[in-house]
C-alpha cells in the first residue's frame, strides 16, 4: 500500500530517532575511551566479528570469533547468528574499506543492519520493520560512500606519487646513462684533440725536414753534376 508523503516523512523521522537510540545501545557496553571512531579511523578491535564456517553471510566482512563472549547486546546476538549461519545476507555495499550489510533472520522476521570498516563491525541495528531496515541500510550505505572519499583520494594520491617516483627513477637512470656516455665522448674528444695537435706538430716538423732534405738534395745534385762534368772534360760528347 502506498504511503502519503507526510506519513513517509514521519516514518523516516522516527527511523532516524530509533537509529540513534539503537546505535547508542549497541555501544553501551564499551568504555568511554572506546567511543565510536571518527571518520576514516580504524574501529576498536573489540568490535571484531566471528569468522563463519560457510559462505553465507559473506566471509570477508567478519574475521574474529575470539571477541564473541566480550560483546554485548545486538552485536553479540548478530555475532552468534553469523557463527551459527542463521542469517541471510540481503544487501551489502562496499566503498573502499567501509561497508554496510543488511541481514535477515527468518525465524524472527528480524533484520540486522551493519556498518563496518576494514572488516570490523562498527554499528549493528536490529529491526522487524522492513521499511525502517531498508532506510537504515541506505543511510549506512551513504555513510560508507562519504567516509571512503578521503581513503579513495589517499589511494589515488599514493598511486600517483608512486608513479611519479617510478618515472623519476627511470629518468634518473637515463640521465646517468647519458652522463656516462657524455663523459666517454668528452674523454675521447680530448684524446682526439691531443692526437690532432700532435699530428699537426709532427706534420710541421716533417715538412721542415722535407724542405731541408730537398735543399740538400739539390745541393748534392749540383755537386754531382759538377763532378760529372769535370770527370768527362775533354771527352767526346761531354757536357760543358
Amino acid at each position: 500500500m502506498k504511503q502519503t508523503l507526510p506519513v513517509r516523512r514521519a516514518l523516516l523521522g522516527a527511523a532516524a530517532i530509533l537509529l540513534m537510540q539503537h546505535g547508542a545501545a549497541a555501544w553501551a557496553g564499551a568504555p568511554a575511551s572506546e567511543a565510536m571512531p571518527v571518520a576514516g579511523s580504524r574501529p576498536s578491535l573489540d568490535s571484531l566479528t566471528p569468522q563463519p564456517a560457510g559462505a553465507s553471510p559473506r566471509a570477508d566482512i567478519v574475521d574474529d570469533q575470539a571477541t564473541l563472549g566480550a560483546t554485548q547486546g545486538d552485536v553479540a546476538t548478530l555475532m552468534q547468528l553469523i557463527h551459527d549461519q542463521q542469517l541471510v545476507e540481503m544487501r551489502t555495499t562496499y566503498n573502499a574499506s567501509y561497508g554496510a550489510s543488511l541481514f535477515f533472520y527468518p525465524p524472527e522476521m528480524t533484520y540486522y543492519i551493519v556498518l563496518f570498516q576494514d572488516k570490523h563491525f562498527w554499528r549493528v541495528i536490529r529491526s522487524q520493520d522492513e521499511t525502517r531496515a531498508e532506510a537504515i541500510y541506505a543511510n549506512f550505505a551513504q555513510q560508507t560512500q562519504r567516509l571512503s572519499d578521503v581513503e579513495i583520494r589517499r589511494t589515488q594520491l599514493e598511486a600517483q606519487k608512486a608513479f611519479i617516483e617510478r618515472v623519476i627513477a627511470i629518468n634518473e637512470d637515463r640521465a646517468r646513462r647519458l652522463q656516462a656516455d657524455l663523459d666517454v665522448a668528452r674523454t675521447q674528444q680530448a684524446r682526439v684533440d691531443d692526437y690532432q695537435r700532435q699530428m699537426q706538430v709532427d706534420a710541421r716538423a716533417l715538412n721542415a725536414q722535407k724542405v731541408q732534405a730537398q735543399v740538400q738534395l739539390r745541393t748534392l745534385q749540383n755537386q754531382v753534376d759538377q763532378l760529372q762534368r769535370e770527370t768527362e772534360l775533354g771527352l767526346p760528347g761531354s757536357r760543358r
